[in-house]
């Protein structure tokens, strides 16, 4: 982590990775260790293991609002969605058994960028669309 080029290797692995569960095996190691030891482990105890996916991917973007919620002192809850989408995402693409690793970089990049950016836009419509509400439910 501390190497000159360590944010371009991770990008680049990531962005690179043959599926897009690969992508969240590469993508911020030391928070995804944390995540799956932590909110994937015991939750596997109870539910599914895709369950557990969803449920850790739920927390993690449950955690990003909570840091936007502290920096700006209000949050709409984008990242949440934005991260149950990707988790779903990870889970139609594991049940699609995608492997884009005979592909080159450039076209694994594009790949695994379309998904992320597909769930931004999907989450911020839904947004859009419910409406953001405070904290008496109310729009």
């Amino acid at each position: 982590m501390g190497s000159s080029h360590s944010l371009r290797n991770n990008l680049s692995r990531s962005l690179g990775a043959k599926n897009f569960s690969t992508f969240w095996n590469y993508w911020n190691p030391i928070f995804g260790y944390y995540l799956g030891q932590k909110v994937f482990k015991p939750s596997r105890r109870y539910f599914l293991k895709s369950v557990s996916l969803l449920i850790t991917f739920c927390f993690c973007g449950l955690l990003h609002d909570l840091v936007t919620l502290l920096v700006r002192g209000s949050t709409s809850f984008l990242f949440t969605i934005w991260f149950i989408l990707m988790g779903a995402g990870v889970l139609i693409t594991r049940l699609l058994n995608h492997d884009f690793s005979e592909k080159k970089w450039v076209v694994r990049a594009l790949i695994n960028a379309s998904i992320i950016i597909c769930c931004f836009i999907l989450s911020t419509c839904l947004i859009n669309l419910f409406g953001t509400l405070n904290s008496n439910g109310v729009r």
